[in-house]
């Protein structure tokens, strides 16, 4: 595992992930059920035209999204105080020296397990309260970061202030990030081949 320390969102920050596959698309290579996803191409096409232009592309970003954002340094100090740690925030992380492919977590606590931090409507968090378990939404997401790290299990946090918290440990499912690594790698070398074939 190699930790770049660099504020989120900034100009190293977006250099880092430029061209590389994240956790945070991890949907977009492999569904939960661990079969091909049907955004890879288009994945794979968003990622070659950042590396050939080197300019990252860019992302829709809606008032709630928005909102969601300015409140992630709350609800990481909500968590930090309900488990009595302290939070680590990292830029990005990799598996391996080769730095194919990163996470970029909420945050790191003790190098021992990571923190997905979501700040979401409160219909939403009625929805999550009522399911309790982690939103199918970020299985994937999470499992790549659990990938990426080694770490043994992730906390998932979704928090709205005045309600209820949901709080998810996640296990590592070795089934899933066996299924996730073979499709990684597919994509890891579809990706260098276009590059190759258009440069």
């Amino acid at each position: 595992m190699i930790i770049v320390d660099c504020e989120q969102n900034s100009e190293q920050w977006f250099k880092e992930k430029l061209g590389k596959p994240s956790a945070s698309n991890a949907s977009r290579i492999i569904t939960n059920s661990g079969e091909p996803s049907k955004q890879k191409t288009a994945y794979l096409y968003e990622l070659a035209s950042e590396i050939i232009t080197g300019k990252n592309t860019e992302s829709y970003t809606n008032g709630i999204m928005q909102a969601g954002l300015e409140r992630e340094d709350e609800s990481r100090k909500y968590y930090e105080l309900i488990k009595r740690v302290k939070v680590k925030q990292v830029g990005v992380v990799y598996k391996d020296d080769k730095k194919l492919f990163l996470c970029s977590p909420d945050g790191i606590v003790r190098n021992n397990w990571g923190v997905e931090l979501k700040n979401v409507l409160p219909k939403t968090q009625v929805k999550y309260l009522l399911e309790n378990k982690l939103p199918e939404d970020y299985s994937s997401q999470v499992q790549f970061s659990l990938y990426v790290t080694g770490f043994k299990f992730w906390d998932f946090l979704s928090y709205v202030p005045n309600m209820k918290p949901l709080l998810i440990k996640v296990k590592r499912n070795e089934k899933f990030i066996s299924l996730l690594q073979a499709e990684l790698k597919k994509f890891c070398d579809e990706l260098k081949n276009i590059i190759k074939k258009i440069k």
